[in-house]
């Protein structure tokens, strides 16, 4: 089952647009912070120093990665609901 999840995102991303869509796909909530409104670089590059792009996606706490681990988390918690 997937935790609370938060996306660190930045305006006119594309990635972290696709990431609150497939999380709206799945009725999954999620909280937002964008750069420069919630956090600054500087802020996230000292919580998360091994991310490298946005979105920043967070799972109970856990830094998971960006979309494309978002999309293979989604994919396989909920493969067996889609047969």
């Amino acid at each position: 089952m997937i935790g609370h999840v938060e996306i660190w995102s930045k305006p006119d991303c594309i990635y972290c647009t696709k990431s609150k869509s497939i999380l709206g796909n799945f009725n999954i909530p999620y909280t937002e912070k964008v750069l420069g409104e919630d956090f600054t670089r500087e802020q996230v590059m000292e919580k998360y120093p091994t991310a490298r792009s946005f979105p920043i996606i967070v799972i109970d706490g856990f830094y998971i990665g960006g979309y494309s681990q978002l999309e293979m988390k989604l994919n396989e918690e909920f493969k067996d609901s889609r047969k």
